[in-house]
């Protein structure tokens, strides 16, 4: 990273669109080390505030939205320049390039209106040409669009970037780890350039600094060129694993290829379409201009794998591709039959023991009990196009607003009181779990955890799923709030 003496001292102020998304989520750090004061949009200020530099001095929340015209104007007033790093993952056809399209000329206009100075986009890579993939032509179509009102923009434009907790990282670790036999598309002997995240981080902060790249298009990529095939054969040998045998036939539709990668990975099959579609196209760099006005050292494919894993081994994911896109609102709760099954028991421990050992939910470390019942029902949601449970969670201690714990989302968290999870799974109708700390009746020393299920049914087939779970309910919650308790007990005698 380059050092903040080498950066402007005036503490000039950045708009950063997309900063809990991956990408984002890493750059504002950075660019905070390098001396700038950083100003976050976000749609949810709980979401942003769970990330450990949230409170740095130098950063600014302000909650709203990209479509939201007239906020916008106000809250870019005063900045330098901007990143836009907003863009949608899902294959929904011609409705989400549409809306990309109308918000980043939306962008461009306030842009203008308060005299930016530039805006920074981060888009992908490939050739032009009718060949391209819906997901990258419409990358074309913002950087188009985001130049439309005259402001000077820089546009980078990667192929797959290899980190930790990245989309297509996970995708590819994913199917290396559970196929030693593949059935792939084509596209699987596709050239592409892969870039290291940090490389991607060095060049969306050092362009600040280097007044040539203003206006510029640049092509990123590592040093290598290597076909999707050969990444997974490193892979492979960087996870120490036999060579995988990768059969390609022409049949695989990136559709088809899609919910394959739904079954096979915890990527959903609306984020995985795109990922698979831009795989049919060469991305690979045309140009040298980015590592000629931004010399560094590139990290070569398996470096960048191998530095990836060892993140992930350390448990040092700074942010996951689950951590972006929309948070669900609050259920309505109101209006209509809400089952519970609400259990409560008592706890000799200290607060801070209850909810730390409540925070260890999901992931590797698993539910408490019947952790078999937990993995089936992960199984049979990921079959009817659901996450199941390999979202895992990005931190094994750890957890903040908005973070997914399998087919989970952290909707409520206050620390040693409460956390409120709703969930993701594919449902007749809508489910919480909610987890809460209080002072016991019994006095000093004893906790009172009540753990609560609620369940909003939807028509027919609502009443009947949860009448047919109901059974399992014993094995599950209460085992659950069971070994929480042993937990908790457990880290409060060592203490």
């Amino acid at each position: 990273m380059i050092s903040s003496e080498a950066f402007h001292s005036n503490h000039k102020l950045i708009f950063v669109t997309g900063a809990t998304g991956y990408i984002g989520g890493r750059l504002v750090p950075r660019l905070l080390e390098a001396g700038y004061r950083v100003r976050c949009l976000t749609r949810n200020q709980l979401k942003m505030e769970s990330r450990n530099w949230a409170s740095h001095k130098r950063v600014e929340i302000i909650e709203g939205d990209v479509s939201d015209t007239a906020a916008l104007s106000s809250h870019m007033e005063g900045c330098s320049s901007a990143y836009y790093l907003v863009h949608s993952m899902m294959a929904s056809g011609a409705t989400y390039a549409r809306t990309d399209r109308a918000l980043a000329r939306k962008f461009a206009v306030i842009a203008r209106r308060v005299g930016l100075k530039r805006i920074i986009y981060l888009g992908g890579l490939g050739e032009s040409g009718e060949g391209l993939s819906e997901h990258l032509s419409s990358r074309r179509e913002v950087e188009v669009a985001l130049s439309s009102t005259g402001i000077p923009v820089t546009v980078l434009r990667a192929a797959m970037i290899i980190g930790s907790g990245s989309a297509s990282f996970e995708i590819l670790r994913y199917l290396v780890e559970r196929l030693p036999i593949m059935i792939t598309p084509r596209w699987v002997q596709t050239e592409s350039q892969p870039i290291a995240v940090s490389n991607v981080l060095h060049y969306l902060v050092a362009c600040l600094e280097v007044p040539t790249t203003t206006g510029k298009t640049l092509d990123i990529g590592g040093p290598d060129i290597l076909s999707y095939r050969s990444l997974m054969r490193i892979m492979a040998e960087a996870l120490g694993l036999n060579n995988r045998f990768v059969i390609p036939v022409p049949v695989l539709t990136p559709r088809l290829s899609s919910l394959w990668i739904h079954l096979v990975t915890p990527l959903s099959s609306r984020i995985a379409r795109p990922l698979a579609e831009g795989l049919r196209n060469r991305v690979v760099c045309r140009s040298e201009e980015a590592v000629q006005l931004i010399p560094q050292n590139l990290l070569s494919a398996r470096a960048a794998i191998q530095a990836a894993l060892g993140h992930l081994t350390s448990d040092e994911v700074e942010t996951s591709w689950s951590d972006a896109g929309l948070l669900p609102g609050d259920p309505d709760w109101a209006g209509g039959t809400v089952f519970t099954d609400s259990r409560s028991i008592e706890i000799k421990s200290q607060e801070t023991d209850v909810f730390r050992a409540v925070c260890r939910i999901g992931g590797n470390n698993g539910w408490y009990a019947a952790d078999i019942l937990w993995k089936i029902r992960g199984f049979l949601d990921r079959l009817v196009g659901g996450p199941g449970l390999r979202r895992g969670r990005r931190d094994k201690d750890n957890i903040g607003f908005g973070d997914a714990l399998d087919f989970w989302r952290v909707t409520g968290i206050e620390n040693n009181r409460l956390l409120e999870l709703q969930a993701e799974m594919r449902l007749p109708g809508k489910a919480a779990l909610d987890f809460e700390i209080q002072k016991s009746p019994r006095g000093t020393g004893w906790i009172l955890f009540t753990q609560t299920a609620r369940f909003r049914p939807q028509g027919l087939w609502g009443l009947i799923y949860w009448f047919t779970t109901l059974p399992f309910h014993a094995l599950v919650f209460r085992g659950m709030l069971r070994g929480i308790k042993k937990s908790a007990e457990s880290r409060h005698e060592r203490s």
